[in-house]
């Protein structure tokens, strides 16, 4: 709900403020004109909908949302399935998989792109592409802005209300644009800097070392033509994308790592270096309409469990837009922008992600087919390590994307919490390791207590970790000798009520200590920067830590530890 007169958004149907009736989200549709040969986007509700805006004639119903296809990518679409330059004078436009040219519907099947190979297209592109323009494509962009220049107008002045009243707490220095080099993030850092007036606004890129090679250009320009932008960029520059993946195997749709690793990670250490202990405003370029997780996302959001960086609010000044908001704002305003949507890319995250779909795949082979190749062939040598039957069909098919767990992974193993109970002392248990207990191991039991050495027998080498409120001790940590165990350690519980909920986050720790990979979700996880992976170890600092358990709940942190939702396999 969107309060018109307090500039704020609300869960009421009534303001709480100043009673006025607040908006709920107003769908919109898309109109087609067939004499203007332009789209119309128009609300549902509307009683003029179907008339142009720009010549008053009757237009019709085309689909929910859509975006424009450009010059190099109606190219391709040509060589696929016509003669080059057969559309060259026709208004062109795309919605998943349906192409509508002049307003009538062209619907491109899996099999369209199998007519020919993507070495014979790419010299055919190679051959047309300078006698491609741009001509008749910016005359019917100019009809297209005009029509709906109403539409921008108010898409324009609801997003500078929403920043105003979002941001009115936070001063400029704590305010953060994620910036990915996609559209919605080059709207959204477009749109925040001209509300807030303020071009010197810092911008955090994620360069998750998997970026388009366009995507790359596209963030030196971004830099270059915005000078006075703080522009920081976050890389993991210590792991290997692929010797991960032959260390825990390639992510998948539901075990994608390589998010918290490569991105949310690397820009938790940006803020937690820019900004410690303070909190912050990040505006993201999230939208509604993208997914169907995403469509259950708050336009700000502050909790715990939909943050990713605790240290954060985030909110989305373009959640309710379509594609062809965003490519209205960006054609309207003459926005510079990322070309790999020219070339037909709808969406520009990592090149090899397993939600890319079959086009995106076949786009990589055309315009990255030496990235493409290598990533195939990694993929086909997985398969056949993890005892897949037909590794090249099992890939080919895109059934890799829908791996689970880690079966058939050697890093599987590491994950197993392998314990027994201790016969000569109650609620005492004995954890295999797959090191020995050191300095290390010890500290990662600050989120319970003081860790105090001092008060174990030394005989034993014990340490006991008192808590901090009520000042007793609560567990006592030693190494032990156990038949079958290389290393292990014995840890009892002491002077609490709920013995099995604390050997739990026990477990969790042990757990970190074992299966570790530097996945980085811990460090984004703790609000108060706490935690820190560094010379292959996690770290908590004892002074920053709160002793909040968020890193040991599984409300937060599913089994302890982001490796056992990777490499959990079935028993």
């Amino acid at each position: 709900m969107w309060c018109k007169k307090c500039r704020r958004e609300t869960e009421n149907e009534t303001c709480e403020l100043c009673g006025s009736v607040t908006e709920k989200e107003i769908p919109y549709e898309v109109f087609w004109c067939d004499d203007c040969k332009i789209p119309v986007i128009k609300a549902a509700n509307s009683i003029d909908k179907n008339i142009c805006t720009l010549c008053n004639k009757n237009t019709t119903y085309l689909c929910s949302d859509l975006r424009p296809v450009f010059p190099e990518e109606r190219l391709l679409l040509e060589i696929i399935v016509a003669e080059p330059f057969a559309y060259q004078d026709k208004s062109v436009w795309v919605s998943n998989n349906r192409y509508y040219i002049d307003g009538k519907a062209k619907l491109l099947t899996s099999s369209s792109y199998k007519k020919k190979s993507p070495k014979v297209i790419r010299e055919l592109i190679e051959q047309y592409s300078t006698q491609n323009d741009y001509l008749f494509f910016n005359q019917n962009i100019e009809a297209f802005i005009k029509a709906n220049r109403d539409r921008l107008n108010y898409l324009k002045d609801e997003a500078y209300a929403f920043i105003q009243s979002t941001a009115e707490k936070y001063s400029n220095e704590r305010i953060v644009i994620s910036f990915s080099g996609g559209k919605d993030s080059t709207v959204t850092a477009d749109l925040v800097a001209r509300a807030l007036s303020d071009p010197s606004l810092v911008h955090i890129f994620g360069d998750t070392t998997l970026e388009f090679l366009l995507t790359i250009d596209y963030a030196k320009r971004f830099r270059k033509n915005n000078p006075k932008t703080i522009f920081k960029v976050a890389k993991n520059k210590e792991q290997n994308f692929y010797e991960v993946c032959k260390d825990i195997g390639p992510p998948a749709r539901i075990l994608r790592w390589c998010c918290s690793m490569f991105k949310t990670g690397p820009i938790t250490r940006v803020l937690n270096s820019m900004y410690r202990d303070k909190d912050i405003l990040t505006f993201y370029g999230i939208r509604k309409c993208e997914s169907v997780s995403r469509s259950k996302y708050n336009r700000v959001e502050d909790n715990a469990e939909s943050v990713k960086i605790q240290k954060q609010k985030v909110a989305s000044p373009i959640f309710y837009w379509k594609d062809i908001d965003v490519w209205l704002y960006i054609l309207g305003e003459r926005i510079d922008f990322n070309d790999a949507y020219r070339i037909g890319y709808n969406r520009v995250g990592c090149w090899c992600c397993p939600n890319n779909n079959d086009r995106d795949q076949f786009l990589s082979q055309i315009y990255y087919p030496e990235q493409a190749e290598r990533w195939r062939n990694f993929l086909v040598d997985f398969a056949k390590r993890i005892g897949k039957p037909d590794a090249e069909v099992y890939v080919d098919t895109g059934k890799w994307k829908a791996r689970q767990g880690g079966n058939g992974v050697l890093a599987a193993e590491d994950i197993k919490i392998k314990f027994t109970s201790c016969t000569a002392e109650e609620k005492a248990k004995i954890y295999k390791l797959n090191k020995p207990v050191d300095d290390n191991f010890i500290q990662l039991f600050n989120p319970f207590g003081k860790i105090s050495p001092e008060l174990g027998r030394k005989l034993i080498n014990e340490t006991i970790v008192i808590d901090i409120k009520t000042k007793v001790p609560i567990l006592s940590i030693q190494p032990f000798s156990q038949d079958g165990y290389e290393f292990a350690v014995k840890i009892k519980t002491l002077n609490v009520a709920k013995h099995d909920d604390l050997q739990r986050m026990v477990s969790y720790q042990v757990k970190k200590y074992n299966a570790c990979r530097k996945c980085l979700k811990c460090e984004s996880l703790c609000k108060y920067g706490a935690i820190s992976i560094y010379d292959d170890t996690y770290h908590i600092n004892e002074q920053k830590c709160k002793r909040c358990k968020m890193c040991v709940t599984s409300k937060y942190l599913e089994g302890g530890c982001l490796m056992d939702k990777y490499l959990k396999t079935k028993e």
